[in-house]
């Protein structure tokens, strides 16, 4: 597969942090690769270093060492504005705590983005609203996110990630200040928006389910990959420590 077909690509990255005295290897060396159009799983146990490696993927946080390439650009060689500039139209973010402005409706939240991207207004109202057609919030775009569920904030979230018509979709732990019922109805849906619209889905999540619409899954543990699973190669059981699922595969090695 050639360089061009890869959309994501880390190279040897390291990311230390300082607690006191002791230094913390969040991210030791780590190699991975994400086609165009997949969906990615990066999961783990907490500390394993899996956020970390999510924000070093989205230009959120810098790697002390290794290089990130988006579309075979290489991050760390950007200025601040470049980075900006790749972040607003190639990123969309979704986030655990949904990060709505409180005070805006719906509709002001999904089309925020599209005013940072200097898109003329109607043409941003226009895609704010098809976005919330899209995931099935069309009839309450004029309404604050203290007037929606937490299930109908995250798709707004959603839509608002959508905005600049990214290639890739960044979502920490999507589903975790979600109820199952609704955690599994968000998950068809990035799902969905992963097949029709074409764009890459990575995830940091805690969340056993998300392996299931999953492309493939990236197993981090102590700051390394631990292993590459196809979806097809994982079978998972629930039980081991605190009730979480354990697994069994082979797969390929990262």
């Amino acid at each position: 597969m050639s360089a061009t077909e890869y959309i994501v690509r880390t190279k040897d990255v390291v990311k230390v942090f300082t607690l006191g005295e002791e230094k913390l290897r969040a991210l030791d060396g780590v190699n991975v690769d994400i086609r165009r159009g997949e969906y990615i799983s990066i999961m783990g146990p907490s500390g394993s270093g899996k956020s970390t490696l999510f924000n070093a993927i989205g230009g959120l946080d810098k790697p002390d060492s290794g290089s990130v390439f988006i579309n075979d650009v290489d991050m760390a060689q950007l200025d601040a504005g470049e980075l900006a500039y790749l972040r607003c139209h190639t990123i969309g973010y979704i986030f655990q705590t949904f990060n709505l402005i409180t005070v805006m409706t719906a509709l002001e939240n999904v089309t925020l983005p599209t005013i940072f991207a200097g898109t003329p207004t109607d043409d941003g109202i226009a895609r704010g609203m098809e976005l919330l057609d899209i995931v099935g919030l069309g009839h309450r775009y004029h309404h604050k996110p203290s007037q929606l569920s937490g299930g109908q904030q995250q798709r707004v979230a959603i839509a608002r990630s959508l905005a600049n018509n990214p290639s890739i979709i960044l979502a920490d732990e999507p589903t975790g200040n979600l109820d199952s019922k609704t955690g599994e109805e968000i998950i068809a849906l990035l799902r969905r928006l992963n097949k029709e619209q074409g764009v890459t889905i990575i995830t940091a999540t805690h969340d056993y389910k998300m392996v299931d619409v999953s492309d493939r899954v990236i197993w981090i543990r102590d700051g390394k990959v631990e292993k590459i699973e196809n979806r097809a190669d994982i079978q998972l059981s629930i039980g081991g420590m605190a009730g979480e699922a354990e697994h069994l595969a082979g797969g390929e090695t990262g």
